[in-house]
C-alpha cells in the first residue's frame, strides 16, 4: 500500500471529530516547527509575480501576505484561477452554478483588499475536480493557456500549490504550471505554497527531509490585517472547511518551498 492510499484508509476508519482534532494538532505542530526551526528567511524581492490557484481562496490562504506586500511596493501581481470552484457545496447543478458566481465575486473582493487590479485576475474556468484526469487534448489546452499568460507577464516569481499538497487539483496545478513554464521557455523562480499537506499528511510520510530542506518563511506582519480581511471575504468557503483549518493562515509568516 502506498502512502496516499494508507492515508485515505486511515481517514475512513477514524471518527470525524477525532480525525479533525488529530489533524489540527498535527498541522499546528508541523507549521510551528517549520516556521521556527525547519526553514530559513525568504528574502523579499521586487520581482513581478504570477500566482496560480486551483480554486478561489487558495491564493489568499497560501500567499495573501506576499501578494499584499508586493502590491504595497507597486510590484505587478497577476492571479490565475484554473477551476471554477463549483464543487465546494455538493453536486446539485443549480447550486453549483450559484457557487461559481459567488466564488468569483469573493475572489475579486479578496484580491481588491490585497491590492490586486481586477485586470490582472484571470479565470480559466475549467471544471472543479477535473485537473488530475484531463485527456491529452484538454491538458495541452490548459498548458497553452498558462504559457500564453506567462509569456505576456514574464514574471520573476511564480507561486503554485505544493506538489504534494494532498488535493488532486492542487497537485495537478503544480504539474500543469511546471509544464507551461517549460513550454514558454521563460526563466522564473518557482515557489510552492502549502494548503492541505500539513493538515492531511503525517510528517515524513509524504513530506520528506529533502522537501523540508527547501522550506522558507516570509514575514507578513505588516499586512496581516489585510490578509485577515481578504480571508474573511471568502465567507462561502470558510463554513465548509474543517474546524481550526484556517487558523494557520492567520500567522504572521507564510511558508513557501522553493522548486529546483
Amino acid at each position: 500500500m502506498n502512502n496516499k492510499k494508507m492515508l485515505i484508509s486511515l481517514e475512513r476508519i477514524i471518527p470525524d471529530k477525532l480525525l479533525n482534532m488529530i489533524q489540527y494538532i498535527h498541522c499546528s505542530l508541523v507549521s510551528s516547527w517549520i516556521l521556527h526551526w525547519g526553514s530559513q528567511p525568504l528574502k523579499f524581492s521586487e520581482k513581478s509575480v504570477m500566482v496560480f490557484s486551483p480554486h478561489q481562496d487558495d491564493e489568499t490562504f497560501g500567499c495573501g501576505g506576499m501578494i499584499a506586500r508586493k502590491r504595497e511596493q507597486g510590484t505587478q501581481v497577476a492571479i490565475t484561477f484554473l477551476t471554477d470552484g463549483r464543487g465546494s457545496h455538493g453536486s446539485d447543478l443549480h447550486i453549483q452554478n450559484q457557487v461559481i458566481r459567488i466564488r468569483q465575486q469573493e475572489s475579486l473582493t479578496a484580491l481588491s483588499i490585497l491590492g490586486v487590479n481586477s485586470s490582472e485576475i484571470h479565470f480559466l474556468n475549467h471544471q472543479d475536480g477535473s485537473l488530475a484526469s484531463l485527456n491529452m487534448e484538454k491538458k495541452q489546452q490548459i498548458i497553452t493557456q498558462i504559457s500564453e499568460l506567462l509569456n505576456f507577464y514574464q514574471p520573476g516569481e511564480v507561486y503554485v500549490p505544493h506538489r504534494k499538497d494532498c488535493h488532486q487539483d492542487h497537485e495537478a496545478t503544480y504539474n500543469l504550471v511546471k509544464m507551461a513554464i517549460t513550454q514558454s521557455k521563460i526563466t522564473t523562480e518557482i515557489l510552492q505554497y502549502p494548503i492541505w499537506v500539513f493538515w492531511r499528511s503525517p510528517i515524513f510520510i509524504l513530506l520528506k527531509l529533502q522537501d523540508i530542506a527547501a522550506a522558507y518563511h516570509l514575514s507578513v506582519t505588516s499586512v496581516k490585517e489585510k490578509k485577515e480581511k481578504a480571508i474573511a471575504a471568502y465567507s462561502s468557503q470558510l463554513q465548509m472547511l474543517p474546524h481550526g483549518f484556517i487558523k494557520r493562515f492567520f500567522n504572521s509568516e507564510e511558508i513557501f518551498f522553493k522548486s529546483e
